[in-house]
């Protein structure tokens, strides 16, 4: 069984392919960090050293490189079992002060990486008549915040394609699945001043969707909501 995993050199990602990684899955990861990337490969060749692990690095905000990346998987890859579009970006703001920009970069990065790749890998997906999508999402994508600006516009953007995806794919045996996380602790809250034990932790996340990803062909998760115990913050 193969699983794709993008933005896979830390955080959630990387939690992803430890996950799957130790269940014996074989892993084709991509992340825009080449550095970062091989490090990761390194670290779960050494942790599971009997299964497949691939890595390319790719920038999917730029169409034409995820559809590099995408023709390199459908070349390589026997078959697109598990597609874990993770690939993201945050930058804070507000709609009426932000930068100029920085809604089309975090459009590109969060949902036009989703959707250029899996447009691109579904073909084979829908040839098999199976397969399992999982778009990460946000608590974002259902509530917008202060300062969340342009990054909620790109996530509810996002849960909207997954879900039209989800309809679209039914007749195919595929599943679709949105995942709409709160804060879940990765490097980028470590000097943000909150506990750690105040937040999620990543592997938290990649063991619901690991989960979900274990249901019998005839059900499906359409909807993965998790917080903080606590709540948001």
């Amino acid at each position: 069984m193969n699983v794709i995993i993008t933005g896979a050199s830390r955080g959630l990602g990387k939690a992803l392919a430890h996950k799957f990684g130790s269940a014996g899955y074989d892993l084709w990861l991509t992340s825009v960090s080449e550095t970062r990337l091989y490090k990761a490969m390194e670290e779960l060749m050494t942790y599971y050293p009997d299964i497949n692990i691939k890595a390319k690095a790719a920038d999917l905000s730029v169409k034409e490189v995820t559809l590099q990346f995408a023709e390199w998987i459908n070349v390589n890859c026997p078959s697109v079992d598990i597609l874990i579009n993770n690939a993201g970006t945050f930058h804070p703001g507000s709609v009426h002060n932000e930068e100029d920009g920085v809604l089309e970069s975090m459009i590109n990065t969060n949902l036009y990486s989703a959707y250029h790749l899996t447009r691109a890998l579904i073909p084979k997906m829908m040839k098999q008549k199976s397969g399992h999508i999982f778009n990460m999402c946000s608590i974002a994508s259902l509530q917008a915040y202060p300062n969340g600006g342009a990054y909620s516009i790109s996530k509810f953007a996002l849960l909207g394609f997954s879900k039209n995806l989800r309809e679209e794919m039914k007749p195919y045996g595929i599943k679709v699945t949105s995942v709409l996380p709160g804060a879940a602790y990765t490097s980028s809250w470590e000097n943000s001043g909150v506990k750690k034990d105040r937040l999620m932790e990543a592997g938290d996340v990649a063991q619901m969707i690991f989960s979900c990803a274990q249901l019998s062909p005839s059900a499906c998760v359409e909807e993965i909501v998790l917080r903080p115990q606590l709540g948001d913050l």
